[in-house]
């Protein structure tokens, strides 16, 4: 038996397979045992470039229909001071603004950042724009010595990281 909010969910042995009634199953029980699952919690590092991804996805599927840019705030040893959605957006973008990050930098003490947004389409290439505001906050938070480990771009199946295109 598995909790779910709409009650118990029965597992049902046939043959020696389990087998179970997905019907039951809401897409918001779906989200939640995969927030459960894969969002670092604060306090922990996150260890790969698998788990940044995960983590942030966590904080996309409320929004599957509009980029979100998301930052994970970090400390000296990259342990998750906290992660936020920064800025929201319409289905193909979303305005970003240096001096919030920064601000908000500032505010966590943070000394390292790890930026993720999402393409509602599924697509993973980053923009020209992608580029240009991942330029631009780099430049902004290298002034006052805050490094950004990746930008992460979160597709439907897919991601892209920049640090692993050596764009950063």
């Amino acid at each position: 038996m598995i909790e779910t909010k709409g009650g118990p969910l029965f597992v049902n042995h046939l043959n020696g397979v389990a087998t179970m009634n997905f019907t039951q199953v809401s897409n918001d029980d779906i989200r939640e045992e995969y927030v459960r699952r894969f969002k670092v919690p604060i306090g922990d590092a996150i260890r790969d470039a698998r788990a940044a991804v995960e983590h942030l996805r966590c904080y996309f599927s409320n929004t599957p229909l509009n980029e979100s840019f998301v930052i994970v705030f970090l400390d000296q040893q990259h342990r998750i001071i906290d992660t936020l959605s920064m800025f929201q957006g319409t289905i193909n973008t979303s305005a970003v603004y240096p001096r919030e990050v920064i601000s908000k930098v500032l505010e966590l003490g943070a000394v390292a950042v790890i930026l993720g947004h999402n393409h509602p389409s599924g697509e993973t290439t980053p923009s020209n724009r992608d580029r240009a505001v991942t330029q631009k906050l780099k430049t902004a938070l290298n002034a006052i010595d805050v490094e950004i480990l990746d930008h992460i771009i979160v597709g439907t199946d897919a991601h892209y990281s920049f640090q692993d295109h050596s764009i950063l």
